[in-house]
């Protein structure tokens, strides 16, 4: 083991940088959502972090290169990580709350929380390599070797922390796997100490040891008023809580910072809490009788156990990415599993690119964080699947947040002349600001395949009421269609905020 010990420990450097990066994005979910901005500055701050690493370590390794100095470096990396465990929350919220601008606070979060650590991971290698190099006539060989097995090291760290560590132990408990395993490396670094150990750095490492089982325990003790459940695609809260309007008790899941994404009302949930759902209903307006539904985001199910409820024959596919949901939804949102209720766990373009069904209903309701749909579900490709999959008069409903007019409304209008390139007929439905185009909110966009123009008036009195936030004002046509190729899907949504 002595033999390859620098190899060992240019290993666990390597993995558990990948490792710090992945879990960081579920570190700043809460906070601030896991939108392209985020991993942007996750990854821009850490590359740099990194880069400035390898320029220090390669600076110390030139004076006289020792074991006492690496070990050293590894344990201060696994102190700062300690730090990051502790002020992670705090920290967190009053950044959201005093920097309301996602770009600037994503920066400052990375800097704070992850460019401390990750600078001394830099500094690891290249000090690495110094030890190790003894023959000169064979240094390019040990620099190669070297670098490769940090290579292959963070490649381990992504797939461990991707498929295994942040679905089954959650944040907290593999902040406490990066330090010990950076703690087990300062250890074996340290052994190759020529000088006696000395009882100051015993203390030391004991002391870190206990800060860090102390800020454990307080993870998993402290009193939340929520439940915390770690997915492969996302850290879910579930919460107790109260509706604004109603003041009735409601359970909710959430993923990000901006909203609730699904609810139920605790007292009777037979009752949809969110306006938006009720809106779906519309889809019995605009095509009578329908038959064969098709809801791309199925969350917690909320909206298709009301499918369920009004309809008697009605059959809908739903399309959710995340399998563990339907577990979360069985247990804290009543769901209950039906034959007309054909579930598919993947991802909703994969299975839009392959379907071959002609649906009568197709319901887009699914949103990445920061408030957007995924890109690749609101491209021009994708209409055209939509269009060639849906019944000669069938009807495509769109779940959009986003303003109608100024920059707050550019995703909705880009969105909407996507559209357009297939669909002869779209009228929007803004359904908390009916009459302000320039408030952020929910609206449902209403697509026809017919060209026959519907009515706007019912004799059902909850329909009658939605269809009355009809938007009759002018909608700009001043942005350029979303493809594969080019869908600034976050760039339009970020201005939302």
């Amino acid at each position: 083991m002595k033999k390859y010990l620098l190899e060992i420990i240019v290993f666990i450097s390597g993995a558990v940088v990948m490792i710090f990066e992945l879990v960081g994005s579920r570190i700043l979910a809460p906070y601030m959502g896991t939108s392209l901005v985020i991993w942007t500055s996750l990854i821009g701050i850490i590359l740099g972090s990194l880069s400035l690493g390898y320029y220090i370590g390669g600076k110390l390794s030139d004076r006289k290169p020792n074991y006492l100095t690496l070990s050293s470096m590894i344990f201060v990396a696994a102190l700062f990580i300690t730090i990051t465990a502790l002020i992670k929350n705090p920290f967190l919220e009053y950044l959201s709350f005093f920097v309301k601008d996602i770009r600037i606070a994503g920066v400052v979060a990375t800097i704070f929380l992850f460019a401390p650590a990750s600078v001394l991971f830099g500094m690891v290698s290249p000090y690495a390599v110094r030890l190790k190099l003894k023959e000169i006539e064979h240094s390019g060989e040990t620099i190669g070797s070297m670098y490769a097995i940090s290579t292959v090291g963070s490649i381990f760290g992504t797939f461990l922390a991707g498929f295994v560590l942040i679905p089954m132990i959650g944040s907290s408990n593999i902040l406490l796997f990066i330090v010990l395993s950076l703690l087990v490396s300062s250890a074996l670094a340290y052994t190759q100490n020529n000088k006696k150990i000395e009882k100051k750095h015993v203390t030391i490492v004991s002391f870190l040891i206990l800060i860090t089982a102390i800020s454990f325990v307080n993870a998993k003790t402290t009193n939340k008023d929520f439940i915390e459940i770690s997915t492969s695609y996302n850290d879910i809260r579930i919460i107790e809580t109260k509706d604004k309007e109603t003041k009735r008790p409601i359970r909710g899941y959430i993923t990000d910072p901006f909203g609730v994404q699904s609810a139920i009302f605790t007292d009777d949930n037979n009752d949809l809490v969110f306006d938006i759902y009720r809106f779906y209903r519309l889809a019995e307006h605009f095509k009578p009788n329908y038959r064969k539904t098709l809801m791309i985001g199925g969350g917690t199910y909320t909206y298709p156990q009301d499918f369920l409820r009004r309809s008697e024959t009605g059959t809908m596919d739903v399309v959710e990415i995340d399998p563990e949901l339907i577990n979360v939804a069985k247990k804290y949102f009543d769901f209950k599993e039906n034959d007309r209720i054909n579930i598919y766990h993947e991802d909703g373009r994969t299975f839009i690119n392959e379907m071959k069904e002609v649906y009568d209903v197709i319901i887009m309701d699914a949103f990445n964080s920061n408030l957007s749909a995924p890109f690749h579900l609101t491209t021009k490709e994708v209409v055209s699947k939509l269009y060639n999959n849906l019944s000669d008069d069938g009807v495509v409903l769109v779940n959009i947040i986003s303003a109608i007019d100024g920059d707050k409304g550019k995703f909705m209008r880009a969105e909407i002349a996507t559209y357009k390139t297939k669909f002869p007929q779209a009228y929007i439905f803004p359904v908390q600001y009916p009459e302000d185009g320039f408030k952020r909110q929910n609206s449902l966009v209403v697509f026809l395949k017919s060209e026959n123009k519907p009515e706007f008036k019912s004799e059902n009195l909850e329909f009658d009421k939605h269809l009355s936030h009809l938007w009759t004002k002018k909608v700009d046509n001043d942005l350029p269609i979303l493809t594969d190729d080019y869908a600034p899907v976050d760039l339009y949504v970020t201005n939302i905020h």
